[in-house]
């Protein structure tokens, strides 16, 4: 899917999107973008960041908001599908597995990264890491501990449980990138070795909470995850690129467990992944979605106010998620 999907303020959220991002609700969807042009408006779940390093002046801030929204769709596309493709060779599906699987690096290896570029989400190796210092921070002082003390509230001591873990552990990551901008801007002292992700299974299951409230939470957490995973995976090419290869694996290892370790204990609670039938009627839903309501709206956005290169690109990724839900659509067809 070129991405369709991923609506963010003023369209429907890739949270509301059926699929790209929780259960194609799975909305929408790396922490900001760079400066000099206007900064987009936070997502949801997201801490406020600072104006995009790198995007060029040109982009309107409704362009740049657009782009986030897509970039955080893609991100969270590419995690689902990946976990649907697991659960699909699970249930002895290697050709369904296979079409989840190419789906999901397309989300993440051409759209988002197509996105990310409009947007000028990478910057400096120095601004990456402010930006992953800024959003680490958020998680780590507010946002999952106000999941936690919520979840507890209402209940849902498992999901308390696992929020309050992943604050502790954000508050880790933000001080290893503290550390590794340190490195960064003195020439001196050593970059820290990330930590090894505890991989956690993702089979298919019912939600494991029982609150709206902690739902609503666990699909946002989802979509910080994934987006932080795609993000941080930018962030490592670029220090790779720049002779850095001790960043790019600070990145990549932090990369690792927001998306096998956090992301998957949260999608486990929410019960993400159901029955590859079900999977595929999720996926079909929110890819259409993307093709015929989201992109094109994207699109049509960026075309009123000259963002010209940026409609081409949401105009491309809506057919491309046209032709996703089609081979979806043929694979359920198959299974019947």
């Amino acid at each position: 899917m070129r991405k369709g999907v991923r609506t963010q303020k003023g369209v429907p959220r890739k949270e509301d999107i059926v699929f790209r991002h929780s259960t194609r609700t799975f909305a929408v969807g790396l922490c900001a973008l760079a400066a000099a042009a206007p900064a987009a408006p936070a997502l949801a779940g997201e801490a406020p960041s600072p104006a995009p390093h790198t995007a060029a002046p040109a982009l309107q801030a409704q362009t740049l908001a657009d782009l986030a929204t897509a970039m955080k769709g893609e991100a969270y596309a590419y995690a689902a599908y990946s976990l649907f493709a697991a659960e699909a060779d699970r249930q002895g599906l290697p050709a369904v597995g296979k079409l989840f699987r190419s789906t999901a690096q397309t989300e993440l290896n051409e759209h988002l990264r197509e996105a990310a570029a409009l947007a000028g989400t990478v910057g400096s190796n120095a601004a990456n890491l402010r930006q992953a210092i800024n959003g680490e921070t958020y998680e780590h002082q507010v946002m999952y501990r106000r999941f936690a003390e919520q979840a507890r509230s209402d209940g849902d001591l498992e999901a308390a449980k696992l929020f309050s873990e992943i604050a502790a552990d954000e508050g880790r990551h933000r001080d290893a990138f503290r550390a590794a901008l340190t490195v960064v801007t003195t020439g001196r002292g050593t970059i820290p070795a990330p930590s090894k992700a505890d991989v956690v299974p993702v089979p298919a299951g019912q939600p494991k909470v029982k609150a709206a409230r902690t739902k609503t939470n666990l699909d946002t957490a989802l979509h910080g995850e994934a987006l932080a995973h795609a993000k941080y995976m930018l962030y490592a090419a670029h220090a790779r690129q720049t002779g850095n290869s001790a960043l790019a694996r600070l990145f990549e290892g932090t990369a690792n467990i927001e998306l096998q370790e956090h992301l998957g204990g949260e999608a486990v609670l929410a019960g993400l992944v159901r029955t590859t039938k079900t999977n595929l009627r999720t996926a079909i839903t929110g890819e259409h979605n993307e093709a015929t309501t989201v992109y094109p709206g994207f699109a049509k956005r960026a075309t009123a106010v000259g963002d010209s290169a940026a409609a081409r690109y949401f105009r491309d990724t809506a057919a491309d998620e046209a032709k996703h839900a089609a081979a979806f659509q043929k694979a359920l067809d198959q299974l019947r």
